[in-house]
């Protein structure tokens, strides 16, 4: 992309029948951002929110796949921009920290701007505890697995670089994809920057897509996945750890028997004991040759990015 003087904005809004917010919102942030493009990519609504989102000023587009993870894949394919925001239809993001977001992209000081929603009034303003208690269990387990301090993992309003838009590998179809963008920033060393904003629960009439229970599995399921993928090495040496532990277990009372008295009374349990050494060592062994090949895609995505930056320029 051939950069001009003057820095392009891009407004990314996936929706799916927002017809009750998407007008506010459009409106909102054509306020906060005027000299922005505000895309709205409608994902098979059936309330005539591209007709209101279109009659308000937006860019409207159509991804017929369904699910989140898929509407951006479509928009951080077909867009070009310096700056990228993303939000919700669903007004819960209030533009008021959008100008600041931009900015920390468009100066470099940022790759992606999180704007951090679990530091103001999220656990107020959010009516439902088992997504507040999700957040949390989110937001533990990566910042354990990953050793980082991220505030909020999953929400979905944030900002980001152009390089990071066409240098990231969107896998997710669904609302897991705020996690997968998280653990991908923290791999690659990119430079993230938080922000709190007053987040406000949705209005009387617009309901939550997001399944408290079905989508809250797919994304600790998403966080075992990229744990597996971003980190073979400590998690195939968890496994290999537990494997050995049961061989050591079984097999020590044989081997102690068996210099008491020179006899090994119990081949089944010997015989299980050392399977499961096997199974530990082969554990072992592909945690370390799949962190070579993590570290290879490090170098080869380090190229990419530089790359990347070359054609912008």
């Amino acid at each position: 992309m051939k950069k001009d003087d003057k820095k392009k904005i891009a407004v990314l809004i996936p929706c799916y029948n927002e017809s009750k917010t998407i007008k506010k919102v459009v409106e909102d942030y054509k306020k906060a951002l005027p000299d922005a493009d505000i895309y709205v990519y409608d994902n098979n609504s059936k309330d005539d929110t591209d007709k209101i989102a279109k009659k308000a000023g937006a860019i409207v587009r159509y991804e017929y796949r369904q699910g989140k993870g898929n509407v951006i894949r479509s928009m951080f394919k077909d867009i070009d921009a310096d700056c990228y925001l993303m939000i919700d239809g669903d007004d819960t993001y209030p533009a008021d920290n959008a100008r600041e977001m931009c900015d920390y992209i468009l100066e470099g000081k940022a790759d992606m701007v999180i704007g951090d929603r679990l530091s103001s009034t999220y656990f107020t303003e959010n009516k439902r505890p088992f997504h507040n208690f999700g957040n949390r269990l989110v937001r533990g387990l990566i910042n354990t697995l990953f050793k980082s301090n991220v505030n909020d993992i999953m929400t979905g309003y944030r900002a980001f670089s152009y390089e990071f838009v066409k240098t990231f590998p969107v896998l997710s179809k669904g609302f897991e994809i705020e996690t997968e963008m998280t653990i991908h920033s923290l791999d690659k060393n990119l430079l993230l920057k938080e922000i709190p904003i007053e987040y406000r629960d949705r209005p009387a009439g617009s309901e939550s897509k997001l399944n408290t229970y079905s989508d809250g599995f797919k994304v600790l399921k998403t966080i075992g996945r990229l744990f597996k993928e971003y980190k073979p090495s400590i998690f195939f040496g968890i496994i290999s750890l537990i494997f050995f532990l049961v061989a050591i277990c079984f097999g020590t009372p044989v081997f102690i028997e068996y210099f008491k008295t020179g006899l090994v009374p119990k081949f089944p349990t010997l015989i299980f004991s050392g399977f499961m050494l096997i199974i530990s060592m082969l554990m072992l062994v592909c945690g370390i040759i799949l962190e070579v090949v993590v570290k290879k895609h490090r170098q080869l995505f380090e190229l990419i990015l530089i790359g990347t930056k070359r054609n912008e320029e």
